[in-house]
């Protein structure tokens, strides 16, 4: 009996998935001018909404290319991840051309910093049935590598028809995520069982990306990539510089990738450290462009000596909140930092990258809510190379208490960079699998 329900079961699920394909692909085709103001009205706030709209369609310019590499790396932080993968990628197919999309205009920018005219850069096109496949006319790629959990239904329904192996690597699945996809899992299952491989970050995303229907027999844990996110010398010498302008004996802590809801907590917390440090400087760089100016007027309003990056270029002696309201020079403002918080986290926003901080060897503070990055958290909790606060009371504690104890922010840091250490290798793997399934050989790891 149970036999004949799964049969039944799999009838049912076969059938309803072409439906739910047609109803999504409406949604998405009714939802598209909604998505066009939504991109306009973000546009009068950060003008780099407002062009390149052709291209989100499949509509662009491209050199003749054949059997590309493409990687698709949905913005900074994934970019920022895909970095020394897209190097490997380069080296091991160099005559191929390198395609690397973006959805936001920040991923584009970092995109088009780190690597200029050694790849091609476009934005991904909206999961439309006729703009996906003017985007696969134009790239012709031989391969596919998606960064984290990108699973958009007709693009991989498309690659696949198409031939065009996909790879998802650094791939991660919240509980959240898994339970956002509700009625329209079969159609998510459809798509991510058109991946040839699904490179999971940790065994706890494995589960729950087989839950949503990865193969088992393609899925397996590779590790986290960012764990191999390369520190460059010049980096650590930008950050010096700014330090030394800034003055090296204060306190200086960094608030990064904040959100609305989380800098009025921050700004409170740093009314704390003035309390006990008076010379104490904040940098303060929010996640999202739209929020630099509410920012450094909430800072002013605020009664704080504030400058800012792209007007007075650095901070002064008199500076107590510094904004950074340019986009792709977090590192270095890390590098020049004593202590890191990691926004996204005080708000339930799931947290962002605690592990470019960690790899400057950079103690660490984060809120409740990093349910985006729980493994990694984790790993570095246990480590004792990341603090953990419930609201802006203990970050302010907590900062103090850091700033007193200089042992206690080296060992920090010191635990930070052995986690790394310990947890590289992810890249090497990566490639592995890529050559493997373009080679159409079964996956080895």
């Amino acid at each position: 009996m149970s036999r004949r329900l799964r049969i039944l079961r799999g009838l049912v699920r076969s059938r309803a998935v072409p439906l739910l394909r047609l109803l999504y692909t409406l949604t998405m085709y009714l939802m598209t001018p909604v998505i066009l103001y939504r991109l306009a009205a973000r546009g009068l706030r950060y003008r780099r909404y407002l062009s390149r709209w052709r291209e989100r369609f499949g509509f662009f310019q491209a050199p003749e290319m054949h059997d590309s590499s493409w990687v698709h790396a949905v913005s900074v932080g994934e970019v920022n991840a895909a970095v020394p993968l897209i190097e490997a990628l380069m080296l091991k197919y160099p005559d191929a051309p390198m395609v690397v999309t973006t959805v936001t205009p920040t991923g584009s920018e970092r995109v088009q910093k780190l690597f200029g005219d050694r790849v091609f850069h476009v934005y991904l096109p909206y999961d439309l049935p006729a703009s996906v496949k003017r985007f696969l006319n134009r790239i012709r790629p031989r391969f596919a590598v998606i960064m984290e959990t990108e699973i958009w239904p007709n693009l991989f329904i498309t690659c696949r028809e198409r031939g065009i192996p996909i790879v998802v690597t650094n791939a991660r699945l919240s509980e959240r995520s898994l339970k956002g996809y509700g009625p329209v899992r079969p159609l998510a299952r459809r798509a991510i069982r058109c991946a040839n491989f699904v490179a999971a970050q940790s065994p706890l995303d494995a589960e729950r990306l087989r839950t949503l229907g990865a193969a088992v027999t393609r899925l397996a844990v590779i590790g986290n990539l960012k764990f191999d996110m390369p520190v460059p010398a010049s980096l650590v010498a930008n950050g010096t510089a700014l330090r030394d302008s800034w003055g090296t004996r204060r306190p200086v802590w960094i608030a990064a990738s904040t959100h609305e809801g989380e800098e009025l907590p921050v700004l409170k917390a740093h009314s704390a450290v003035l309390q006990r440090f008076p010379d104490a400087l904040l940098v303060l760089v929010p996640r999202h462009p739209e929020r630099f100016r509410p920012v450094l007027g909430a800072c002013r309003a605020l009664g704080f000596s504030t400058r800012v990056r792209s007007e007075d270029g650095t901070a002064d002696d008199r500076c107590q909140c510094f904004v950074v309201d340019t986009m792709g020079e977090l590192l270095q403002f890390y590098a020049a930092s004593d202590i890191a918080f990691v926004g996204g986290s005080l708000e339930p926003i799931g947290g962002h990258n605690l592990l470019e901080p960690a790899a400057l060897g950079k103690p660490v503070i984060v809120g409740p809510h990093t349910f985006n990055t729980e493994e990694v958290a984790a790993k570095l909790i246990d480590a004792k190379a990341v603090l953990r606060v419930a609201d802006e009371v203990e970050l302010g504690a907590a900062l103090i208490r850091l700033f007193t104890r200089e042992q206690e922010r080296s060992a920090m840091g010191q635990a930070a960079q052995h986690v790394l250490e310990r947890e590289r290798g992810a890249v090497a793997r990566t490639v592995q699998i890529v050559e493997q399934v373009v080679a159409g050989q079964p996956v080895t790891v």
